[in-house]
């Protein structure tokens, strides 16, 4: 079977991660995950602008976040849904690989990230920003975006942090997920 995104990317140490990354970096083909999420906006205009700009959820506490997972040869298809009707936050992504980097394709957006672990987590390093996929923007200007992913009590859990220069928090967001069988896509 071929590896998956993650395998790829991470190699021997994706076999070393705990069961809640294995499992969900591990699937192939569509899966639903469901959980909950905490999510604080910046409040700066130019913020507020970025983060509408980049797609990013509006602020909530506690909410229920649903993603559905979409893994083939190509990469994966991130569909979230934080909150609840009508007022859910959607947000989508691509992600694949090249050159050893996980590419993100976030509104006008493309990321890349250089992977790594540490004791059971992974940790996500802006390497590059491209505009539109075309237009380099400098990565320092992203050196305050931070990402992981772990295991918590049996849980898959994020956080994800981001902050610009002189424009200051975007959005710091955290939670967790479980597989929701019931709901399976």
């Amino acid at each position: 079977m071929t590896p998956t995104l993650y395998q790829t990317l991470l190699g021997a140490a994706f076999f070393r991660l705990p069961d809640a990354l294995r499992a969900l970096h591990g699937v192939h083909g569509s899966t639903r995950y469901a959980g909950q999420v905490t999510v604080v906006r910046g409040t700066g205009l130019l913020s507020r602008l970025c983060a509408r700009i980049a797609g990013l959820p509006r602020a909530m506490v506690d909410a229920p976040l649903t993603v559905d997972f979409a893994s083939g040869p190509k990469g994966e298809i991130w569909s979230r849904v934080f909150g609840t009707p009508p007022k859910a936050s959607r947000m989508r992504s691509r992600l694949w690989h090249r050159n050893g980097e996980l590419r993100e394709r976030l509104g006008p957006l493309q990321f890349r990230f250089v992977l790594h672990t540490w004791d059971g987590t992974i940790f996500w390093n802006v390497a590059g920003v491209r505009l539109l996929g075309v237009l380099p923007v400098p990565a320092a200007l992203f050196r305050n975006v931070r990402c992981n992913e772990r295991e918590i009590d049996g849980r898959y859990a994020f956080e994800v942090d981001a902050a610009l220069p002189l424009i200051g928090p975007l959005v710091r967001y955290h939670g967790w997920l479980l597989p929701d069988d019931a709901n399976a896509a």
